[in-house]
């Protein structure tokens, strides 16, 4: 089965520089042979990510908050329509081995929310969450990167975490978690970083 990297990010068009950095993401979850599953729809983050997945020869399925296929990026290999509307926000992190997530709103920090209450590995993108958040990062589920290389090395370390998990010992449970620990963390030591 083929890994799915769940990118979330703003639906809004207006940010360049993030769009770019999503187009980035997108091209090097495509060079990874990764499958990108986003929101599904034709802006922002959802939009460009795909793009840039598409681009290298990706493959991209949207998650679409809609009955219909009117509002979807054209970018996408497989569009689900679900009439979830934000419900479906569950469905785009629970089919995810690994969630990025960069700079959004409220959708956004619910998927963050969602995949971090089910147990998924989180990886911030330039993407401050806040206070709420910072247990997350003391137990290993949640990292930050600053660039999408890092973010990268961080998906591929937490899916060898995942991968040698113990038997019946679900990412997010206790067994994992202390694994997890012992292992260490996904998120490169500081000077590993800043080089």
């Amino acid at each position: 089965m083929r890994t799915v990297i769940g990118v979330m990010g703003s639906g809004e068009s207006g940010d360049k520089a993030l769009l770019a950095q999503a187009r980035d993401l997108g091209a090097a979850i495509a060079t990874e042979g990764w499958v990108l599953l986003n929101g599904g729809r034709n802006s922002g983050v959802m939009d460009a990510s795909a793009v840039g997945a598409r681009n290298k020869g990706g493959f991209v399925i949207g998650i679409l908050p809609d009955e219909g296929t009117a509002a979807a990026s054209r970018h996408l290999d497989v569009a689900i329509r679900t009439g979830m509307g934000d419900g479906r926000n569950w469905i785009n992190v629970l089919s995810s081995d690994v969630v990025i997530a960069l700079r959004g709103g409220a959708g956004t920090l619910s998927e963050v929310a969602l995949a971090l209450k089910a147990g998924r590995t989180v990886i911030t993108l330039d993407f401050e969450l806040g206070v709420a958040f910072d247990r997350y990062s003391r137990t290993h589920k949640l990292h930050r990167a600053a660039s999408v290389e890092e973010a990268i090395a961080m998906a591929k370390k937490a899916l060898r975490l995942r991968a040698t998990a113990p038997l019946h010992s679900p990412v997010g449970s206790p067994t994992h978690d202390r694994a997890a620990r012992h292992a260490g963390s996904i998120t490169p030591p500081a000077e590993e970083r800043s080089s």
